[in-house]
């Protein structure tokens, strides 16, 4: 493995690219930022609202896809009392049990800006089969939810004749992944590793899901497609996860203070919803050697609030330290033992990039710390 010059995030991360200087892609987009003009930007965006502000009369003029996160409450914000839109709201439950922030948060943002929600219960029967197939499989157990969280919005904002769709960052692009063009365009999100590359049939055939418990993950049709407007807020903005926690507390949103420390987190605000959900993100830790405390101590040294020596010592002590109540949580939901949950675990480590110790423990062969 080889990590960043700057900050801490490893060239196995999929789709990250590294200059000659031994720079990831999103060290550099960040250094780019200074040579943009954010105000001809901005007068994009607002060229984009004025297209479709009042094209409903009373009803909706826009759409946002929205978690109850602090980035939700930016973009509520943004579009509703900055950009004088009526946006309608769209969101995905994961019908994993909530922590108190979680409830808190997504009611936070209606009682907050005043806007109404339209969520989806997933079926729970078919979720917990696909989570046992995809993880078992692929070490993918949410792509479900993940996926619906990326064609529901699109579904939904059809139907209410909102093609102005509002989404937050582009993933790819701020944080280094395929496809990390620079767009305010949403369109190709549906590629992305996250929510793609999975046949139909194949869950139909393994996973005893049919074809209708898949409907809402399919994509709509290109007609439909083609006549929205996806948008990513960050073309438009220095987009900032700090900030936007930040803005957010001061309008209402809960982090995690006093209700759960997470060993495998370095910040306290990011996905603070549900603790099962958290066992995806943390997978990225087996397969490729980092997982979410290398994301958030790799943005804390782009954003230059943690120096790079710093940030070593915080991935050093969280980033393999999967939190006790999120495998509780997700064994619970699943149905698995915590020694099954571990023996599939057991089975998803790179063995490239990881050899076990003499207690056999899993370890990285090329850590960080020793580079």
């Amino acid at each position: 493995m080889k990590y960043c010059k700057k900050c801490v995030m490893p060239d196995t991360r999929p789709g990250i690219t590294f200059n000659e200087e031994g720079i990831c892609s999103a060290c550099q987009q960040i250094e780019k930022r200074k040579d943009i003009d954010w105000d001809f930007r901005w007068k994009e965006f607002e060229e984009i609202c004025d297209k479709y502000r009042g094209m409903n009369g009373d009803g909706y003029d826009c759409a946002i896809a929205v978690s109850g996160g602090k980035d939700s409450h930016f973009q509520v914000h943004l579009m509703k009392n900055v950009m004088n839109m009526n946006p309608i709201l769209f969101s995905v439950e994961d019908n994993f049990p909530m922590t108190d922030a979680g409830v808190h948060n997504i009611r936070n943002i209606s009682e907050e800006f005043g806007c109404n929600i339209v969520s989806i219960k997933p079926d729970r029967k078919a979720q917990k089969k696909l989570m046992r197939y995809m993880f078992e499989n692929y070490g993918k157990p949410t792509w479900y939810i993940d996926r619906l969280i990326y064609t529901y919005p699109l579904l939904m904002a059809s139907k209410f004749n909102t093609p102005l769709l509002v989404y937050g960052e582009n993933v790819s692009y701020e944080y280094g992944g395929t496809d990390a063009n620079e767009s305010y365009s949403a369109r190709e999100q549906l590629n992305n590793g996250v929510a793609s590359g999975i046949d139909e049939n194949e869950l139909i055939s393994k996973a005893g899901v049919s074809a209708a418990d898949l409907f809402l993950t399919r994509a709509p049709e290109q007609d439909i497609l083609d006549s929205l407007n996806p948008i990513y807020i960050s073309y438009f903005v220095p987009w900032n996860s700090v900030s936007n926690a930040e803005f957010a507390k001061k309008h209402g949103f809960h982090d995690l203070t006093h209700e759960w420390k997470r060993t495998h987190h370095v910040e306290d605000f990011d996905q603070v919803d549900s603790r099962a959900y958290l066992i995806h993100p943390w997978l990225k830790y087996p397969k490729f050697g980092h997982a979410s405390a290398t994301d958030y101590a790799a943005r804390f040294v782009r954003y230059g609030l943690m120096t790079r020596e710093e940030a070593i010592q915080q991935v050093r002590e969280h980033d393999h330290a999967l939190d006790p109540l999120a495998v509780r949580d997700f064994c619970n939901f699943c149905g698995y033992t915590e020694t099954e949950f571990w023996d599939i675990v057991d089975g998803l480590y790179n063995r490239d990039i990881f050899t076990k110790d003499k207690f056999g423990v899993w370890v990285l062969k090329d850590p960080i710390w020793k580079s």
